[in-house]
This record gives structure tokens, C-alpha cells and sequence, in this order.
């Protein structure tokens, strides 16, 4: 049926609108704002934080991306950066911080001490690779890796976003606990862990 047939008014589109008429899918124009709003968030283990620090400068100028804002706290931020050496000590603290990031969030390697544990990883001390702990989205490879190779990095990010839909998203689908909570580890007995302070008492007890 046409308007006719209800006797509706025609109405002709001024020319001046004909062009601002965009047709786009939610899948689309949600993503679109996601990845134009990444927040990182302000936090560095080693070397590469250096890089990580220079890419937000007037020279690399990461605003253009829209990843300007780097949070000081994880409950504002949805992108960790873990940008350098990751050792057995500071691993548990890192978990935390993702832990309490809400969702979505993602987690971009840095450098090789992150992807794989670098020149160090034959050490007592060091993790080989944050990807044995949490979900590793991209990897910058590099020692360290260049200001450049970062913002790379962080556009194929951008393009892992705008493939996201919101029919399959995890964080979106009710649960009662968080699949993606990832449990704080214990590495090594040359960790001091403070739930072991009464065994590690009664042990030196026993050796005396």
C-alpha cells in the first residue's frame, strides 16, 4: 500500500537533508564509540613505560586515537598496558589491577619482557609472559618497543573492537560470578606471602 491509498501528504525532503541521513548498524556505532574512548590506564613496570610515556607526547600525540585520558585508578580505565619486565613479585599486583578494571576491558603486551619474558627469561624471578596469567589481546614486540610500534599497536586494537558485537559480548550476559576473574597467583617459595607467615614461623622454629 502507498500513501494514496490513506490519502497521506507528500512530503519532499529538503535538499539540504537528503545527505544527512546516515544508515548504520548498533553493532557499528556502539563499537565506533568504544574505540574512540580507550582509557589506559597509568601504569608501567620498566623500560618500555619510557616508550609508553613518550607516545603521549606532542610529537607522537596518542590523543588523536582518543586514548589520551590514562586513568590513575582501574575502575576508570579498560586497557592495561603492561609495558615491561613482569616479575613473580609485582605479578600479583597486576592481576589485582585487572581484576578490578571493569568490563570490557583488554590487556596489551609491551615489549618482549611481557609477550615472552625477554632477554630474562631463563631468571628465577621473572614470568615468561603476562599471556600465562591473563588474556593477552596484541603483542608489541620490540626491546622496547618504539612510541610508534605502540600507537600499532593500539590501532589493531582499534580493529579488534569494531569486529565486537554486542549479541555475543561476555560482560553483557547475566552471571552470577565473573568468568573473567582471574585468581591472584602465589609463585615460588621465594615469595612472602603473608596468609604463610605462621608456617614460615613454625619452620624457622623447627630449624633453631
Amino acid at each position: 500500500m502507498d500513501s494514496e491509498t490513506f490519502n497521506l501528504p507528500q512530503y519532499e525532503i529538503p535538499e539540504d537533508l537528503r545527505h544527512a541521513v546516515a544508515v548504520t548498524t548498533l553493532d557499528r556505532l556502539y563499537n565506533w564509540g568504544r574505540r574512540s574512548s580507550v582509557w589506559p590506564l597509568m601504569f608501567g613496570l620498566a623500560c618500555c613505560a619510557i616508550e609508553m610515556i613518550a607516545a603521549q607526547t606532542a610529537r607522537y600525540d596518542m590523543a588523536r586515537f582518543g586514548m589520551e585520558v590514562m586513568r590513575p585508578t582501574p575502575r576508570q580505565a579498560d586497557l592495561l598496558i603492561v609495558s615491561g619486565t613482569v616479575t613473580k613479585k609485582m605479578l600479583p599486583p597486576i592481576i589485582r589491577l585487572y581484576n578490578q578494571m571493569p568490563e570490557p576491558k583488554y590487556v596489551v603486551a609491551m615489549g618482549a619482557c611481557a609477550s615472552g619474558g625477554g632477554p630474562f627469561k631463563e631468571g628465577y624471578n621473572v614470568v615468561a609472559g603476562i599471556d600465562k596469567f591473563l588474556p593477552v589481546d596484541v603483542y608489541i614486540p620490540g626491546c622496547p618497543p618504539t612510541p610508534q610500534a605502540l600507537i600499532a599497536g593500539l590501532i589493531k586494537l582499534q580493529e579488534k573492537i569494531d569486529k565486537q558485537t554486542i549479541k555475543e559480548a561476555s560482560w553483557y550476559k547475566r552471571k552470577v560470578k565473573d568468568p573473567n576473574y582471574v585468581p591472584v597467583p602465589i609463585l615460588g617459595p621465594d615469595l612472602i606471602d603473608p596468609r604463610r607467615t605462621a608456617d614460615i614461623k613454625a619452620a624457622a622454629a623447627q630449624k633453631e
